[in-house]
């Protein structure tokens, strides 16, 4: 077994290190800057039932420390992918963890049922929690909600399911123990928080969408809170996604409970950083003198010593 090797229960990958849905594309953009097989997995663009225009622009606008977006979720939709997108994906050496959304239960099913019969899936994360498109976040901040598009998905087959939750609600908590205990593999923590720029001049919001949702370096500590309170809480494997933009912010998510990490809002600005980042962690495991990655996850200390 590799150093970097790790498990999310049924999940198995070569590394902790994927790249987050959203700010990958479908991965052939990114051909000149990154080693795919180096990576632990990619989680290419959501998709969708039905092809999505996605949100007026403008779509993206630069935070303090972060990035707005509003992109609305745009695909050509899941016939297009598996037709043309996941070929290509599945070619490329590394798991492929395939991003759905939809409407309604009946619609995550039906995709489902053909991901579980295709080739080159290495298991389903469920988007329930887009903050910037309708109804993106009503499964995500509803434990029976939650729950329900959980047990619909893991009926459909034996692919691993992941579910991506919202940290737009009180407490995270009972959302993850709610999909832990509908079979959910395990939980990505955390999608962006909802949020909005202003033009004071023009008395106008930026985002076309008015509200977007908030990634990078501006949420990290906010994303490491959560990670943290949700692995204290709910036994099945974490995958902390959050402002990472350097093998630090990776580390600290592995010892507060992450299992694994995905890098997102860094891939706009240093393409290349996933794969470093897999080379990196493999000098930490030496550093540490333990066998394994897993072993310094979740080794955070809170007490007084």
């Amino acid at each position: 077994m590799s150093v970097l090797a790790v498990k999310l229960n049924r999940l198995s990958l070569a590394n902790p290190i994927l790249v987050a849905s959203g700010t990958f594309g479908y991965a052939k953009e990114m051909t000149a800057f990154v080693d795919f097989k180096k990576l632990g997995g990619i989680i290419p663009k959501t998709v969708t039932p039905q092809p999505r225009a996605g949100n007026p622009p403008p779509r993206t606008v630069e935070t303090a420390s972060g990035m707005l977006n509003s992109i609305g979720l745009d695909n050509d939709g899941f016939d297009q992918f598996m037709a043309e997108k996941l070929p290509y994906l599945a070619d490329l050496g590394s798991s492929v963890i395939v991003n759905i959304a939809a409407k309604t239960n009946d619609e995550f099913r039906r995709m489902a049922d053909v991901l579980n019969a295709a080739e080159g899936v290495a298991a389903v994360e469920l988007n329930i929690s887009c903050p910037n498109v309708s109804g993106g976040v009503d499964f995500g901040t509803n434990p029976e909600l939650a729950a329900s598009v959980v047990e619909t998905v893991c009926s459909a087959g034996p692919l691993p399911v992941i579910a991506k939750l919202t940290p737009n609600v009180t407490s995270v908590i009972p959302i993850a123990q709610a999909v832990a205990d509908a079979g959910a593999d395990a939980v990505s923590l955390i999608n962006t928080f909802q949020g909005m720029a202003i033009d004071w001049k023009k008395r106008k919001p930026i985002l076309g969408n008015v509200l977007g949702g908030l990634s990078g370096p501006a949420i990290k500590p906010l994303a490491l809170r959560i990670v943290w309170q949700v692995a204290q809480a709910v036994k099945i494997p974490i995958i902390g996604v959050g402002g990472i933009q350097c093998l630090n912010d990776v580390m600290e998510f592995l010892v507060a409970g992450a299992t694994a990490v995905q890098v997102g809002t860094a891939n706009f600005y240093n393409p290349g950083l996933s794969s470093e980042l897999v080379s990196q962690l493999a000098e930490v495991v030496q550093q540490e003198g333990v066998s394994n990655i897993s072993e310094l996850v979740g080794t955070l200390r809170t007490d007084a010593s």
